[in-house]
């Protein structure tokens, strides 16, 4: 026998027999053609092929662990991409259920609801002028006693310039959706 049989690698490795079998079925270990196991290529080639954090597992955890130099960025990088994945979970199920909205059509929806509004509020003076004048100039005869005439246009001139202002003045408002 040329090289050790899998209870010796087994103890060799610190590997249970039947990780070390299915080692052997999945091509990690370096086989004689007697079927004795080449002990030094084998844990060469188990390194390069296995996953660091299976052989760590396989062997029990951390203190143990004699893979590559690097063992501990992999880990760091195993560990960001699982809480990165789960945090990225969450925010799929808050969408889901409501929680959460598109920031960028959240502001678009705002920005289309105060155009809107700043719409109306530009037309309105033209739609009331001449029904405020009306009410204004029969309010005026009653406590008078004579006929009055209030200019329509003129009152929608004075209304529109009033909105106007006030519109200015709102149109500071910032709307912040937090970031």
């Amino acid at each position: 026998m040329e090289g050790m049989s899998e209870r010796e690698y087994s103890a060799h490795s610190g590997l249970s027999r039947g990780a070390i079998q299915k080692a052997r079925k999945a091509g990690r270990l370096v086989v004689y053609s007697d079927g004795s196991i080449n002990a030094a290529a084998s844990d060469v080639r188990r390194a390069d092929m296995t996953d660091p954090d299976q052989q760590r597992r396989s062997t029990g955890g951390d203190a143990s662990f004699s893979g590559p130099a690097d063992s501990a960025s992999y880990l760091k990088a195993r560990t960001a991409l699982t809480v990165y994945q789960a945090q990225e979970r969450q925010l799929a199920i808050q969408k889901k259920k409501g929680v959460l909205v598109d920031r960028a059509r959240a502001e678009t929806l705002v920005f289309r609801l105060a155009r809107q509004e700043r719409d109306v509020w530009v037309t309105w003076p033209s739609r009331v002028a001449a029904l405020m004048a009306a009410e204004v100039a029969a309010g005026v005869e009653r406590q008078s006693g004579g006929p009055v005439m209030i200019e329509a246009a003129i009152l929608q001139r004075v209304l529109e310039t009033h909105v106007r202002a006030q519109l200015d003045a709102l149109a500071d408002l910032r709307v912040s959706l937090g970031q």
